[in-house]
């Protein structure tokens, strides 16, 4: 049912987002976690970056790859974490509806772009594993950056609809989110006017950018496992899976994230719980990232060497 804003209403210049009001008493506790996990995250995908960028022998199109999944991780969680922190500790719970619309266009955007990469460093997994006579000429220099560009691109410019459809809604009455940040739904219900387009616009250009990477992924892994289970040698299978197995991981836990996030009932009662799992793709995946390429990776861990090497003042 469409309400239209009656003539003594006006639009709201700022929004409220309530964040974790109803746990007040953890304010404390949460600032300092969230605090902890944000620089961790900032300082292990940074750390990734740095690693890549000045060890010539992780110049290769995987690590091509991750440096752009670190990079919008770090964007990614610099968009939302830090509004949180002072939502919990100052109280600042105010947020321009323009400053609400564009955190709402780079959480989008950069959560789209993450499938499509994903799906990216599958198919580069693929054509190595499957593919390993040809993979040097086929995934080229000028072909990654094609990839991760189009990536990008594709995505900033896919939300950039769904931007301006909401843009176009006029919102009144009460103006209080009741989440930590600016989500698509929550920004829906407060307009009062008819949002059944633009409803149905990011329905479509959000299952696109999800389904279409999660299938893509799906048949690059259902090639791979068949390649490797080709493989005569137990040695043989256990190196070709440990090339993919931190990719795999990461799509597991980011999949995984948001199927939890978007399963979760939508009632009232159970808003506190859909917070809760909305910080499992704010937050953990992105923490996970450098920690599952940090653990089992030859090549990180021998970048680290060179670098403990080249600088001896680290260690002391």
């Amino acid at each position: 049912m469409v309400v239209l804003p009656s003539e003594n209403q006006t639009a709201p210049v700022e929004f409220v987002l309530r964040g974790f009001s109803s746990i007040r008493e953890l304010n404390i506790f949460l600032f300092l976690m969230f605090l902890v996990f944000y620089i961790l995250i900032v300082s292990g995908n940074i750390l990734i970056v740095l690693l890549v960028l000045f060890s010539h022998h992780l110049h290769t199109p995987m690590y091509f790859f991750l440096v752009n999944l670190s990079f919008l991780e770090i964007w990614y969680t610099s968009n939302i974490v830090p509004k949180m922190l002072l939502i919990i500790i100052a109280e600042q719970k105010t947020i321009s509806v323009a400053g609400c619309l564009a955190q709402f266009y780079f959480f989008g955007s950069l959560a789209a772009t993450e499938c499509l990469l994903l799906a990216v460093m599958s198919y580069d997994r693929y054509l190595a594993i499957c593919q390993p006579l040809h993979y040097p000429i086929l995934m080229t220099g000028p072909l990654c950056v094609r990839l991760a560009a189009g990536s990008w691109l594709c995505c900033f410019l896919l939300t950039a609809i769904t931007m301006v459809l909401l843009s176009r809604l006029t919102f009144c009455g009460p103006n209080e989110i009741d989440h930590f940040f600016c989500d698509f739904t929550p920004l829906v219900h407060l307009s009062c006017t008819d949002t059944s387009l633009t409803e149905t616009i990011a329905y479509a250009t959000s299952s696109a950018v999800t389904l279409a990477p999660f299938l893509l992924i799906t048949a690059s892994y259902s090639c791979i496992l068949a390649t490797i289970l080709r493989i005569p040698s137990g040695t043989g299978r256990q190196k070709a899976f440990s090339t993919c197995s931190s990719h795999l991981t990461m799509v597991a836990v980011f999949y995984g994230t948001l199927i939890a996030t978007y399963l979760v009932p939508s009632a009232n009662s159970s808003q506190l719980l859909r917070k809760g799992s909305s910080l499992l793709y704010t937050i953990m995946t992105p923490m996970f990232n450098p920690i599952v390429y940090s653990l089992r990776n030859r090549d990180i861990h021998e970048a680290v060497k060179n670098c403990l090497r080249k600088r001896p003042g680290f260690l002391r």
